[in-house]
């Protein structure tokens, strides 16, 4: 029986004790992170992995987007905003093109600092 790596394990756990407002940050910065590696990848010509980061990123966008609770009106608009953002990493995985992941980055960095100062002030509110 193979021993897990410990960095794993504790990833691992931090995924499954993480609150809901814990996991959205996380998955902003996944998105990020790929869309990061999309990019350096993409700089190296190393087309196969810029792929590979690209499409996880998208993957990460798409959770985002599908987990929306469609019954208050900032969903709506988060909506809007996910779907130009995946519509911009699959424009970069299409055309190498770093600039669209410059936007995409920018966007959902913004988003991913808003949500975290999001939910320190509800710390603060409690």
């Amino acid at each position: 029986m193979a021993m897990s790596n410990p960095y794993s394990q504790y990833k691992e756990n931090s995924i499954k004790t993480a609150s809901p407002q814990e996991l959205t940050l996380m998955l902003y910065n996944g998105a990020l992170k790929f869309i990061n590696q999309g990019k350096l990848f993409i700089e190296q010509k190393n087309i196969p992995s810029a792929n590979e980061s690209l499409k996880r990123a998208q993957d990460i966008i798409t959770e985002l987007n599908i987990t929306l609770d469609m019954n208050y009106e900032i969903s709506k608009n988060l909506r809007g905003l996910y779907m130009y953002i995946l519509e911009k990493l699959v424009e970069a995985n299409i055309t190498k093109d770093c600039k669209h992941l410059d936007e995409a980055a920018s966007m959902v960095t913004q988003l991913r600092d808003t949500w975290k100062e999001a939910m320190r002030l509800a710390k603060i509110g409690k």
